[in-house]
């Protein structure tokens, strides 16, 4: 992964599982080196990644950057390659500290030069040596990657009259109509859906040979193979299933809407003939429903040409082809040289050509048929390897399956945290894997991640990232659902039954809930290091979930006063501690356990011995003040309670009656409402009090930092048996002015503690006065400063 930005540099990831992968992130690499050679720039960008590539093998083959963000884990027969290819970056990275050192004028990019295809000149011999070789081994891995290829040819013969034209009815080709242009929201769809027609007829084989059925050239191997051509334009799927006969040609392809599929599951259910275990795997391998797959090509296809030979022996000794343009008529022929099956020949339209190139097609299949149960071949290489482990016994997969799996669903490389295996059968049929991650991104502010969890119906993708399986809170969550009665349209790209889904939203959330608190039990310390990390995700549910909030609050972690730095607690364990006779939960918010335990707001409950929970983020307090309450006890932020109070016995209310009145005149009533003696204060002279303070704290921060509320007058508690209050009370008399500014520092610092303090400027300028003062006199007066000390010497003066 290269960094964005960088002159003729692209971001490119790849899976480096195969040499031919491998080759091409290692021609990607060395083509971006001598890209950054070429453009003149970024000299010392090329010489650290060229540093770090000759630091990122690991003893067991395996190569990692973090700088470059590369995690790749080759076969073994790929290393070499590797290596090598990262060698050629090295010296192009080398000729491009070089040539930013000395200036050559060979590195500079020429005028009109952009990307592939510029002429690399170098500053050194090395790099030049290099990149000759580069270009040879290019040349000759790209050779061998063509020659690898196995692309389907069209050898089939028409051997019968072509000349007889089939229409369709006027509805049927209203239909198609609509199908070809309007039915899917994306062109690549009709991949998935001729995959999906060809995985239904190698199943159909399969329950044949089940049945003991006999099947024409019964050693063909169930698969599926793809072929494009991009000289020629074509895309070419060939399935050696069950084919067709002429008749059921006619029948299926010239009458739209009427699934074969659909019809061949029904009949699996009658008369008993197909009972047992392998007819109900074949009904759940079943895909197709609606009957309008096929006519899904002619989105990208100006003509369409299939061939089919029927695997039924009554059948098999004749095969056809099916011919159309998609303007409503077809042609119907027997052909010669007919494999069984179906092969599907489509001539791609000139809006269309991206479906020739081979690349493109293995991601679209990756991305929507990955899963289907036989092997899929692009020009001859095997494009699906990853298993559906959903489909599976969860005790039969190995940890080296989930981690493989969790590479493809997730596109990372951490160990996942957590796993969990789930199926039922209410409210609907459903199998589903999910993956708790390790660690995430949105922490370092790189962006919110998208939902993890992908919707398939029987293996086949309907929904990538879908936004409806779990709440947005839960988008850390990785894996698949996978339900053959999912309510979808006809598009199979839409879910219908809202209050139906609405029903499996919710049983997944709470079955994933149960898991996260069932494994804070099994395993504490690993649940304590996950929760520690998705801690954001967990009060951002509690603030957004009010459905699942009891649930979600049983997640949360907090250090404790009563617990040791670093151990936390849950909510529960913290009432299981508390005496019988408590009716609140108690929190105090502060960035650190340090300022949490030295906070004033904390003293009365530390000389109690009452527990207190110690939280240290902005999300925390908001969450608390979401939750309320739980179970049944009340939960309060010290900040803002009025309930708490020291052992000492109460102040009258006389008590500094003056003070307070001369207080709120000295500090003002903008600032400052109220002045009242503070029952829970023991060491600290002030502070501010009101439920106020804490949501001031985060309406001022959701709104940039704006002085919304910064600005309200405020309640202050001062301790009377304080020395500051007391010594103050005699200055307002003796001295006025110093006690008005130090009436004024003494709110400053109150609210510096409450953190509603957003200047503190005037507040050091004040601090710097009233510390001369102090140090030159009561009232500022140098003649009364402390005389110095005049040492008597008795002598003769001597005029000079």
């Amino acid at each position: 992964v290269f960094p964005a930005g960088l002159p003729g540099i692209g971001i490119h990831q790849y899976r480096l599982t195969t040499n031919m992968t491998v080759a091409r992130f290692g021609r990607q690499l060395a083509q971006s080196a001598a890209r950054a050679v070429n453009a003149g720039r970024n000299a010392g960008w090329a010489g650290q990644s060229a540093r770090q590539l000759s630091r990122g093998w690991q003893p067991n083959g395996a190569f990692s950057s973090s700088v470059l963000g590369v995690h790749a884990h080759p076969a073994p027969a790929a290393t070499v390659l590797l290596r090598q290819s990262f060698g050629w970056a090295h010296a192009f990275s080398t000729s491009a500290m070089a040539s930013s050192a000395d200036g050559a004028e060979g590195t500079k990019k020429k005028d009109g030069d952009e990307g592939e295809g510029v002429k690399h000149e170098f500053s050194t011999d090395e790099a030049k040596k290099a990149f000759e070789e580069f270009e040879e081994m290019e040349a000759d891995d790209l050779a061998k990657e063509k020659e690898q290829e196995v692309l389907i040819e069209e050898t089939e013969q028409v051997v019968g009259d072509t000349s007889k034209k089939h229409s369709f009815q006027a509805e049927t080709r209203k239909l198609l109509d609509i199908v070809a242009k309007s039915l899917y929201s994306e062109k690549e769809i009709f991949i998935r859906e001729i995959v999906s027609n060809a995985s239904d007829a190698l199943e159909k084989v399969r329950y044949m040979q089940l049945q003991n059925k006999e099947v024409a050239d019964a050693d063909t191997p169930l698969e599926i193979h793809i072929s494009v051509d991009e000289a020629k334009g074509t895309f070419t799927i060939q399935d050696f299933g069950v084919g067709m006969s002429g008749a059921e040609l006619e029948e299926n392809l010239g009458t739209i809407a009427r699934s074969g599929s659909k019809a061949f599951v029904a009949g699996i259910g009658e008369g008993g003939e197909a009972a047992g275990e392998g007819a109900a795997r074949t009904k759940d391998s079943i895909i197709g429903q609606f009957g309008v797959g096929f006519y899904s090509t002619f989105m990208v296809g100006k003509e369409v040409r299939v061939y089919s030979r029927s695997a039924d022996p009554a059948h098999a000794d004749q095969g056809h082809r099916w011919h159309s343009d998609g303007s409503g008529t077809f042609d119907l022929a027997e052909a010669s040289g007919v494999q069984r099956g179906t092969k599907i020949v489509i001539q791609l339209n000139e809006e269309s050509k991206q479906f020739a190139s081979k690349d493109t097609v293995k991601g679209i299949i990756q991305k929507y048929s990955n899963f289907v149960g036989f092997p899929i071949r692009v020009n001859g290489e095997e494009v699906n390897a990853v298993q559906p482990l959903w489909t599976r016994n969860a005790n039969e997969i190995t940890d080296d399956e989930h981690q493989e799996f969790y590479k493809f669903v997730s596109n990372a490389y951490d160990k996942p945290a957590f796993r969990l295996h789930y199926a039922t059968d209410a409210p609907i049929q459903m199998r589903s894997l999910f993956y708790f991650p390790s660690s995430h991104f949105e922490k370092f502010g790189m962006g919110r991640l998208e939902p993890g969890v992908n919707l398939y119906c029987r293996k086949v993708l309907i929904q990538a990232k879908s936004d409806s399986l779990l709440p947005e809170w839960m988008r850390f969550v990785k894996g698949v659902v996978d339900s053959e009665d999912i309510p979808i349209n006809l598009s199979r790209e839409l879910l219908q039954d809202s209050r139906l889904f609405g029903r499996l939203r919710e049983l997944l959330t709470g079955r994933i809930l149960k898991f996260l608190n069932d494994q804070a039990k099994r395993e504490p310390d690993a649940y304590m290091k996950w929760a520690k990390e998705f801690k954001m995700f967990i009060t951002e549910g509690l603030v957004s979930d009010y459905t699942h909030q009891k649930d979600i609050a049983k997640l949360l972690r907090y250090e404790s006063s009563a617990l040791e730095a670093g151990t936390v607690s849950s909510l529960q364990e913290y009432l299981e501690r508390a005496p019988a006779d408590q009716n609140k939960i108690y929190y105090l918010h502060a960035p650190s356990r340090a300022l949490c335990e030295a906070s004033p707001y904390y003293e009365a409950l530390k000389q109690k011995g009452t527990e207190v929970l110690f939280m240290y983020e902005g999300l925390d307090d908001m969450g608390m003040m979401q939750l309320g309450q739980f179970d049944g006890k009340q939960i309060e932020n010290l900040e803002s309670s009025s309930s708490v109070a020291s052992d000492a016995p109460p102040a009258s209310e006389d008590t500094l009656k003056e003070l307070r009145t001369w207080m709120l005149e000295a500090v003002g009533p903008t600032q400052l409402r109220e002045v009242r003696l503070s029952a829970r204060l023991v060491s600290s002279p002030a502070i501010i009090v009101g439920h106020e303070s804490s949501v001031t704290r985060h309406l001022r921060r959701a709104a940039g930092g704006m002085d919304i509320l910064a600005g309200m007058p405020q309640v202050l508690e001062i301790n009377p048996d304080h020395s500051l209050i007391k010594a103050l009370d005699q200055a307002r008399v003796a001295d006025p002015e110093l006690a008005k500014d130090v009436a004024l520092q003494l709110f400053d610092s109150a609210k510096l503690t409450a953190n509603l303090l957003d200047d503190p400027l005037q507040m050091i300028a004040r601090f710097n006065a009233i510390s001369e003062k102090a140090l030159r006199g009561s009232k500022g007066d140098p003649a009364k400063a402390a005389p110095e000390k005049v040492e008597k010497v008795e002598g003769e003066i001597i005029d000079n």
